[in-house]
């Protein structure tokens, strides 16, 4: 029977009707067989020739580097040398478009990060932390993101294995209202909203995808997209930038377990995840939240008239037997 379900954070509603979704073998159709494009003609294969070059990070070194942080090329939005300004236009309010967006290259046009040594995996991490403790400390910066799109279909435009990274003035709505429901959640509760649900997650292990010691990946009780993954650390902690090396270790390992389990799993989908933190600036007002990395692989059927008139989601697979699938197991 379909059930409605409340995010404890954002107190968002998503119907949860596993009884229309099609057979789990169905899955794959509709989904295109990913492409492997060659490394010809890739503006990542050579950085210097295509003007991509020096980087602003670079690991381990910059002669001999595996994973380097560039401006990119194309930004969406730019820095120059004033912050944002804000602007009034009748009702509306504007601000120019000020911002960083920088690119994350991998050296390796055939390897995605799941598949990527485990050191170097750590190390995207690492380069992503550091790049964020620098936008931290530039005062036209609020908050900032990092993301990955895997596949055309989820955004992607070059086959070669890149990350993202937004630097915004303001803080995004999405942010926003997760920051507030946490906030509610810990003055009614006094305990984080996201530790509570581990703890939950952790004592009943239907929704645990996998786990090592420093980090633990479920799909959420209240799952807002079919086959999401949420990524935690065990270890309260509101702030990405924030994070030692033995967390970025334990994140990773999850991170690349999770990714592996989806491809085989869902058929190697097109996907998107991205990391959700606090804000970089004001770090003691946002003390209840818990930053994660959320996972969403792109299957179909894709959204519809009710969702995109409601902001309801309709999940027609089940958090419990998503994550049993991802395990390997039939429920």
């Amino acid at each position: 029977m379909a059930e409605y379900r409340q995010d404890l954070v954002t107190g968002d509603w998503v119907i949860n009707a596993p009884e229309r979704a099609r057979r789990p073998h169905d899955i794959r159709k509709g989904m295109a067989k990913r492409v492997v494009v060659p490394k010809e003609g890739c503006p990542f294969e050579d950085l210097k020739k295509t003007g991509n070059w020096p980087p602003m990070i670079s690991m381990p070194n910059e002669a001999k580097w595996e994973v380097v942080v560039i401006p990119n090329k194309y930004p969406a939005v730019t820095h120059g040398m004033k912050c944002a300004v804000r602007n009034v236009v009748g009702p509306y309010e504007t601000r120019s478009g000020i911002g960083a967006h920088d690119v994350v290259v991998l050296k390796d046009h055939n390897c995605p990060y799941a598949d990527l040594a485990p050191g170097k995996a750590v190390d995207v991490l690492r380069v992503i932390r550091e790049r964020y403790r620098t936008l931290a400390e530039d005062s036209c910066f609020s908050y900032a993101i990092g993301f990955h799109n895997w596949g055309p279909s989820a955004g992607a435009s070059l086959y070669h294995p890149h990350f993202q990274i937004l630097a915004l003035p303001v803080i995004p709505n999405e942010a926003r209202r997760s920051l507030s429901g946490s906030h509610l959640y810990v003055k009614e509760h006094n305990q984080c909203a996201h530790c509570a649900m581990l703890t939950y997650e952790k004592r009943h292990k239907s929704r645990i995808v996998c786990q090592n010691k420093e980090a633990i990946a479920i799909c959420p009780f209240a799952s807002r997209k079919k086959f999401e993954i949420r990524i935690f650390p065990k270890t309260h902690i509101p702030n990405f930038e924030d994070s030692g090396d033995k967390v970025l270790i334990g994140v990773a390992e999850v991170l690349q377990k999770t990714l592996k389990m989806v491809r085989k799993s869902l058929h190697d989908p097109d996907l998107n995840f991205y990391i959700h933190g606090a804000p970089l600036k004001n770090k003691e007002d946002h003390s209840h939240y818990h930053w994660h990395i959320e996972v969403m692989p792109n299957v179909p059927p894709p959204e519809a008239g009710f969702e995109l008139g409601t902001g309801v989601e309709i999940n027609m697979i089940d958090p419990d037997f998503a994550a049993a699938l991802l395990r390997g197991r039939k429920k």
